[in-house]
This record gives C-alpha cells, structure tokens and sequence, in this order.
C-alpha cells in the first residue's frame, strides 16, 4: 500500500503524509531515526518536515539535530535531491532559546537570512523545497534592547486576542523581501507559514501581491488540527479557501492522545511523550493536559467511534483530518516502527457520511478541548 500523493504547487509533489522529525536527536538516536527514514520512504513518503530549533524539548546541546539526522539519511542512501521535498522553518522570537542567534530576539531579514543559511548547512543541501516561519514575530511577549520591540499574538492553545499586548514588530515586507531573496539565490523553492492568524495570512498574501518581487506563501501549518482541534475552521479556513493555500495539519493524533494510549489501565508507557518529559515541556502539558476533564470525555467518545466502525483509533484519527478538502498533508510524529506501520495503514481508510456524522455530534458535545 502506497501513501497517496498531492500536487502542492508546481513541481512539488507531496506525500498526503508527511514525517516530521521533531523527535529526532531527542528520543531518537541517530541509527533509529535512519532506520524510521527509510520505513517511511520505502512506503512512499516522500515530505519531510523538520525546523532549525528541533528537536523537542528544545536544549542547547541537540538544536538542530533533526536537520542533522535528516541530511544525513539523504547522503548515507544516496537519496536524489529530486525524490523528497524537505520542508523546515525558522524559528520566531522567543527570549528564551539564547542558542538560537540570541533568542532569537526577532525575526527581521538578518535572522531570516542566517537561518536559511544554518539550516542548509544543517542538511548539507544547496536548497530547501518549503521554508516555513515557525510562529509570528508577532508573537513576542517581552520587550528587548533591540531595534523590534515586543508583540503580540496568540497562539499554541491561546484562543483569545488581546489588544492590550500588541506592539510594534519587524514588517511582513521586510520578511518577504529576505525570503524573497533567498528565493533568487536558489536556496529556497516556496515558503509558507506556521501558527499563524487569519489577519496575518492576509497581510503575507496582500504584500505579495502588491510586489513581484515578494514570493506567495503555498502553504500554512496549522495551529494543529486534530478531532480535538478544529480551530482552523473557524476563520482560516475562509482565508485558505478562497487564497488556495493549503493546508499542513500538524499533531493530529493530538501528542498521542486520540491513540487512547493514555488512558489506558497502565497510564501509558514511560517513554510516551507527556510521560517522558513531564515538567520539561510547557506548551505540550499546557494545551495537551490529561488533568483536563473534557479532554478525557471527549477522547474516549472519540475511542468510542473507532470501536464502532472497526477502525483503529489512529485510523479514524488521521483519516478525519485528510478527510478535509484544505489539507495537503498530515505532519506527524513517530518514535516506533510500529506507530509508523498505524498511521501509514491509516491514509487509505475512508469515512462515511454516518462516521462523520458520529464525530460532528461529539465536536459539538465537546469543541476544541485541545485548542
């Protein structure tokens, strides 16, 4: 069984699921990571994606090994350049990975050039087929001795903007014109978004088309899109509709969760991810809390539909999110041969009309427990 594929824009042809690597160099050694690399190429998965502040938790010592690992499995297979399409993202402001150019403290057209350039070392590739900014400059929340001071945007499970928080920040034009000369060089092929807001999609869309000289984003990851998160359709959806950007639907097994592992009668294997790196990784305990009772109710009736219709939960859960007509592909995450056997068996599983219905009734029980 192949892994379908998609036309993302011209000339990039993408596998509905993609790997991401951000275990990689973390809870994946080197000769693992390899080896989960050719499963999933041996599959037909041929999109990668990876960022330069990988892998998570995010330490000082393994920034940048997934870029790493990944370059690597290329070289070591004699992969040709022309048979994957990597995909990876600079990181955006955050004050506390001092590793990262300084922070990094924001993201103007001097961070964005470095990391292009890090990141092509990292991989040892003269290019990059989708470059991504992880999160907005928009989302600075401290104010620094720096020409871009602090700003504002809500994001990883934040639902609510406060206007009290915005501030000035680095220009999308700026942005574009360091991406869009990267594009020139021949270092990057297309760029896309990540976390970002309906207002900011527009405004990267707007400056593009007002100057040729700006490159337009293909693409847009998601604030996660899962069962347990359909933000996404509230107000981007619009915005990717009508613009034609598709959509990278990251976490959508929420971290694990919609697998049931959790709720098992043993609580979950020490090495599952909130288990393993509890207390070490804010945004996954914070949005992914398993404290949170609506979290639980709604995954079980989720467990539920699955056993219904005798699907695997991960079948059910990585089908309703390719099921959207604005996904492109899937970004996940593995740390096992096994789990990636489960999500690969899951691309191919279709859902009827009754399945659907099931999972509208518990969306409407139980919206967004995870946002």
């Amino acid at each position: 069984m192949s892994v379908p594929l998609f036309n993302l824009a011209p000339n990039l042809t993408v596998s509905r699921l993609c790997l991401g690597t951000m275990t990689f160099g973390e809870q994946n050694s080197l000769p693992q990571s390899l080896r989960l690399l050719d499963q999933a190429f041996d599959a037909g998965i041929n999109f990668f994606d990876s960022a330069e502040m990988y892998p998570v938790p995010q330490r000082a010592e393994t920034q940048g090994k997934s870029e790493e690992y990944f370059g690597q499995w290329v070289r070591k297979r004699k992969i040709s350049r022309d048979r994957v399409v990597i995909a990876t993202k600079v990181a955006g402001p955050s004050g506390q990975m001092s590793w990262i150019r300084d922070g990094p403290k924001c993201l103007d057209a001097k961070n964005i050039t470095e990391a292009v350039d890090g990141s092509l070392k990292r991989l040892q590739m003269d290019h990059i087929d989708l470059y991504q900014i992880h999160w907005p400059d928009r989302s600075r929340h401290f104010k620094v001795l720096h020409s871009c001071v602090s700003s504002y945007v809500p994001m990883f499970g934040e639902t609510e903007y406060d206007p009290v928080r915005q501030f000035s920040s680095v220009p999308i034009e700026e942005q574009l014109d360091a991406l869009g000369r990267a594009v020139d060089a021949g270092k990057i092929r297309y760029i896309g978004l990540s976390n970002e807001t309906p207002y900011g999609v527009m405004k990267f869309l707007h400056f593009a088309e007002n100057n040729v000289h700006y490159p337009k984003i293909i693409s847009v990851q998601v604030n996660s899109y899962s069962l347990l998160c359909r933000t996404f359709d509230s107000g981007m959806a619009e915005c990717c509709h009508h613009e034609r950007i598709y959509v990278l639907g990251y976490s959508p097994l929420a971290m694990g969760i919609l697998s049931g592992k959790y709720f098992a009668s043993d609580g979950a294997p020490s090495d599952a991810r909130l288990n393993l790196f509890k207390g070490r990784y804010s945004e996954g305990e914070s949005r992914y809390s398993l404290a949170r009772n609506t979290l639980k109710l709604a995954t079980m009736e989720y467990l539920g539909i699955a056993e219904k219709y005798g699907l695997h939960p991960v079948s059910l859960a990585i089908a309703f999110v390719l099921n959207h007509p604005l996904v492109a592909s899937t970004v996940f995450g593995v740390t096992k041969s096994w789990q990636l056997e489960e999500v690969i068996s899951a691309c191919n599983v279709e859902l009827t009309s009754e399945i659907i219905a099931d999972i509208n009734k518990i969306h409407a029980k139980f919206p967004n427990p995870c946002p």
